[in-house]
């Protein structure tokens, strides 16, 4: 048990998220201390016996991200004495590394500097202060190119997976259990659908993407609706990006992958997650590595010239061994883009319950593993190109995006960077609202599927209040 008595109570989400980095298997526990005569007390108990005991003239008021940096500075220094440990990003717990050394170039900043930036007041290592900011470069160039004041993206959610895998928390629900109401969820987008439509009729559309869930849990002619429909509902003139995150090899089939081409999709994904049976089963995936490699020779066949893969580092029982032959094994199918997720151990998934059988210890991601996705990926002439983090990411790592020249996913960069308004229709998606001084705004919909198709008008009335201010 890991406590923490702090004189500001505001300051604990920052101040768990470090020591969580630091003590992976502890509980960790808020409490308040006295902050008497302007001096800020910091105090860190480990089982019950102090290891921390820090005092800094309170001018949170004055400064509240210089203080807060400043707190954990010194908190991160104290740990990395005490358990001879460092981590990668150093004390940022923001899920957007890069967002921040954009931001540093845009205004001026030289690379030295931005990558100073980030070693100075994050601590963060040379290396991922250097992978950040040569994605941010790489962003740059590549946003350029977008309607950012003019135009927006596309996020169409379908909810549905063949089965729940082990790690997941996103909104999905088992295709099996609702099978007869797909019609009726569809129907409720459509009028979702519409409605954006004459919303944003006076705007660009850039990108679509549709995600889940596993949008290929649809049938063909279910796709088929549903690309008829965006196509007659919006100008898709400027599109420059049409992606389907196609997923597992269980729901792939031919005639669901000639729909897609036929309809103008430009990037999909086939999502390993591993190449190792063991772990596949283990996860909660109900294909094997087999059916993987055919469900991508099969897009390869149907045309499809930019194709993703996803890889977990770090799933359970997985060494060096096991990824170095994961990664061997996409070498040989040559994807266009990979993207590299370190585990992130969420609260709501099942995943959770595997840690407090098995512990910790079957939880495998360093920086070996890393290397070793990084080396193939550059093996197979990609380069980083986004990148974001989540809270409780195995390692203190990160999710990076690696693709060939040409081949970027643009709306994974949007959707990290939040320089144009997303507007997302579907159970349990979220619209952001990018505004002209880059403030931003959001609206969501219910998650519940049943709720959604029922309230899909409060769904619309959200978005139109949004967009009305």
């Amino acid at each position: 048990m890991i406590t923490a008595q702090l004189s500001r109570p505001n300051l604990q989400y920052d101040m768990n998220a470090l020591l969580k980095s630091f003590y992976p298997p502890e509980d960790i526990e808020m409490a308040d201390a006295p902050c008497e005569n302007g001096i800020f007390v910091a105090r860190i108990l480990k089982d019950g016996e102090e290891i921390i005991n820090l005092e800094m003239p309170d001018t949170m008021d004055e400064d509240k991200s210089g203080f807060k940096n400043e707190l954990r500075r010194r908190v991160y220094r104290e740990l990395k004495r005490i358990t001879g440990k460092e981590l990668p990003w150093g004390i940022l717990n923001g899920i957007r590394p890069t967002k921040l050394v954009r931001e540093k170039l845009m205004s001026g900043a030289s690379h030295e500097e931005a990558s100073f930036y980030m070693k100075d007041v994050y601590l963060a290592s040379d290396e991922k202060s250097e992978l950040a900011v040569d994605i941010a470069e790489r962003e740059i160039k590549i946003l350029s190119k977008l309607h950012t004041d003019n135009g927006y993206s596309l996020y169409i959610g379908i909810p549905f997976c063949p089965t729940t895998c082990l790690y997941c928390s996103f909104t999905s629900y088992p295709i099996g259990m609702w099978k007869k109401r797909v019609q009726e969820y569809l129907e409720a987008l459509f009028k979702e659908i519409d409605f954006t439509a004459e919303l944003m009729k006076d705007k660009v559309l850039d990108t679509i993407y549709i995600g889940g869930g596993t949008p290929t849990t649809l049938e063909p002619e279910e796709f088929r609706q549903l690309f008829e429909r965006i196509y007659a509902k919006f100008d898709t003139s400027s599109l420059i990006e049409f992606t389907v995150e196609s997923g597992r090899a269980d729901s792939i089939t031919e005639e669901k992958l000639k729909v897609m081409k036929e309809y103008g999709v430009t990037r999909i994904s086939v999502n390993p997650q591993t190449m190792n049976d063991k772990t596949l089963k283990l996860i909660g995936r109900q294909h094997n590595v087999e059916q993987v490699k055919e469900a991508f020779a099969m897009a390869r066949r149907v045309g499809f010239d930019n194709i993703n893969m996803d890889l977990i580092l770090g799933l359970p029982g997985e060494m060096d061994e096991e990824v170095s032959f994961t990664m061997s094994e996409i070498e040989k199918l040559a994807p266009d883009n990979l993207t590299v997720h370190s585990l992130a151990i969420k609260r709501a998934s099942k995943l959770n319950r595997v840690i407090d059988e098995m512990g910790y210890k079957v939880l495998h991601n360093t920086d070996s593993t890393m290397a070793i996705a990084s080396k193939c990926a550059s093996d197979m002439g990609m380069k980083p190109y986004y990148l974001y983090r989540q809270k409780n990411m195995t390692g203190n790592f990160e999710n990076t995006g690696y693709a060939k020249p040409g081949k970027e996913g643009i709306y994974n960069i949007l959707i990290n960077e939040e320089v144009q308004t997303i507007v997302a229709l579907g159970a349990g998606t979220v619209t952001k609202r990018v505004f002209p001084d880059k403030s931003i705004m959001r609206c969501d919909t219910a998650k519940d599927v049943g709720l959604y198709i029922e309230q899909i008008d409060e769904m619309i009335e959200r978005k139109r209040e949004l967009f009305a201010l």
